[in-house]
């Protein structure tokens, strides 16, 4: 059998390795960077800055406290030069384990036709064919939204702007406010509708007024336009350079006329990552599901088993999000709706690696479970600690595995550490 896969980001490179795997000839056509925008514009990159600036914070706060005397200053074209020379390093490390698995990396822009993938002025035909095209920033139709910097622009400044002001209320947002404002801009967040209003109501205020304590949020703020000077919006004029953080939209036109696509120009796709087409695939955020890595990764797989006449399934039940601000914060939530048997347990979070220098200050975190007392099932995880992003996926798998409150009373956990998950199932399992 032989599979085309057009993009080599996370959706991609998953789909082909399996398929690879599984005895199918795999051509994997890529038109610019394997590894897609996770590993060269999103998330890669805003960990490696983030690196940065959880070490300048700390050194702010260490020399607050008299253990260092030197204030320390960031030379930002370097911090972007570094950022690119080791996303470059990882994209060839992936190439690598992408042919080491069998996957022919062809490098170029396709076109799709029926039972053919055309490229660089070669056919290649298909028995079944994945689209992981991905997506890029959503720009909405405001006066002068060219002039406005996106996440594909962050790492071509020269140098932290005095002014920032990031239009938007999701995770991106946050985010790249997080970073800014550490790093010295003044940042400003203008949301159409509120901040962050997908989070627990706790979670969001310990966000704002810990994490991103210098930045100015101004909910319920309508931008009307942009200019070189910054943003007219309904809350006033603001100067600086304008971040638009407004969202996503799939990259889906390469298969118009060939599948259906959804209103939000998403490819429709079934639970086995099949479009309407029965031998063309798609999988990532050209599908617009949860949009993230890990999801992509895993509708990539089940694309490519399926096609490979292995049937699987893809469960978007119980998917572990997070937001990476100077501390992670981690989340889920099985059941949006509240229930007058719910219990909520709470907890500041403790001192230990990565928070043991702002014991003194407060700033440690902050812990959230949920559960149902009748029946000891955990619903709600929130968690703001240097190690949620690694306990909280666990603690979801363990959930989806049927795990209740009371099997967590013989729970031995490693020490010292931040997590202050097991303390409040230990809680759980005993009172709740």
């Amino acid at each position: 059998m032989k599979m085309v896969i057009i993009g080599g980001g996370p959706a991609g490179r998953s789909a082909a390795m399996e398929a690879a795997q599984l005895g199918a000839e795999v051509f994997l056509i890529e038109k610019e960077h394997v590894g897609g925008t996770c590993l060269h514009e999103g998330c890669m990159v805003i960990s490696g800055l983030n690196d940065v600036v959880r070490f300048h914070e700390d050194s702010k706060n260490y020399r607050k406290m008299g253990i260092i005397s030197e204030e320390l200053s960031i030379n930002y074209s370097h911090l972007a030069e570094g950022i690119r020379e080791i996303t470059g390093k990882i994209e060839n490390v992936l190439k690598h384990e992408t042919r080491q698995s069998g996957v022919e990396i062809i490098m170029g822009e396709a076109e799709i036709a029926e039972g053919k993938v055309l490229l660089n002025g070669e056919e290649h035909p298909y028995d079944k064919l994945l689209i992981a095209t991905g997506s890029r920033p959503f720009l909405p139709s405001i006066p002068g939204v060219e002039q406005a910097l996106n996440y594909k622009d962050v790492l071509d400044l020269k140098e932290v702007p005095e002014n920032l002001n990031i239009v938007g209320s999701g995770v991106i947002a946050a985010e790249f406010a997080g970073i800014f404002s550490s790093l010295g801009s003044k940042v400003t967040i203008l949301c159409r509708g509120q901040f962050l209003r997908n989070l627990d109501s706790e979670i969001k205020d310990y966000i704002v007024e810990h994490l991103l304590n210098d930045v100015k949020i101004l909910e319920n703020s309508v931008v009307s336009e942009i200019t070189s000077e910054g943003a007219l919006a309904s809350t006033g004029f603001v100067d600086g350079l304008v971040f638009m953080a407004t969202g996503m939209v799939p990259n889906s036109e390469i298969a118009q006329g060939m599948v259906e696509i959804g209103s939000k120009k998403e490819i429709i796709v079934n639970k086995q990552m099949r479009t309407s087409n029965p031998s063309i695939y798609a999988a990532g955020d050209v599908v617009g599901t949860v949009g993230n890595v890990p999801v992509a990764r895993r509708e990539g797989v089940i694309a490519a088993r399926n096609a490979c006449d292995i049937s699987a399934t893809m469960d978007y039940q119980l998917i572990p999000q997070s937001l990476n601000l100077y501390y992670p914060v981690s989340f889920f939530d099985l059941d949006n709706e509240d229930n007058e048997n719910e219990f909520n347990v709470r907890i500041r979070g403790s001192a230990g690696p990565g928070s043991f220098w702002h014991t003194l200050d407060g700033e440690t975190g902050f812990t959230k479970i949920t559960s149902n007392l009748e029946t000891g099932e955990i619903t709600r995880v929130s968690s703001i600690s240097p190690s949620s992003s690694t306990s909280t996926p666990y603690l979801a798998k363990m959930i989806k595995e049927g795990y209740k409150t009371s099997d967590f009373d013989d729970f031995i956990e490693t020490h010292p550490s931040t997590d202050a998950l097991y303390k409040l199932l230990h809680y759980l399992s005993r009172y709740g």
